[in-house]
């Protein structure tokens, strides 16, 4: 694609909405290392940021009665996808996740087809599938 012709510049950020904001916000803090930079508490929202992508999280106006999404059946976001520098820092990220009692790991780091990356799958907290991927 001519990058002159897109007429976007990449991603700001990726807004969740999810059933436990507290939940939420400690996984991508505690686990992922991701610094909350802003919240307004009366909507409630968190921003979050590792450095290069920004993550706001919305808490569920009613999360007893909302649908989880399912990725078969459902359209929209399937996972969201961020990336980890190197294999070996996958593999720690790997060995880290799986201590964790708030995900379920969908599957271990393995390679992505022939494309010489490297990647792992997990639900995490609000049952949200992201992506770990090395490039």
């Amino acid at each position: 694609m001519n990058q002159n012709s897109a007429k976007t510049q990449g991603v700001h950020h990726v807004g969740l909405t999810v059933p436990d904001l507290t939940a939420a916000r400690a996984f991508f803090v505690d686990a992922l290392g991701f610094e909350q930079v802003g919240e307004v508490a009366d909507y409630p929202a968190l921003f979050l940021n590792d450095g290069s992508t920004m993550i706001t999280l919305w808490q569920a106006e009613d999360p007893a009665n909302a649908i989880p999404f399912n990725r078969h059946t459902n359209i929209g976001l399937h996972h969201l996808a961020l990336r980890v520098g190197t294999t070996s820092d996958l593999e720690q990220l790997y060995s880290e996740l799986r201590e964790r009692n708030d995900l379920d790991i969908e599957f271990a780091p393995q390679g992505l087809g022939s494309s010489g990356a490297q990647h792992m799958m997990c639900l995490i907290p609000g049952n949200i599938r992201l992506e770990l991927i090395t490039v």
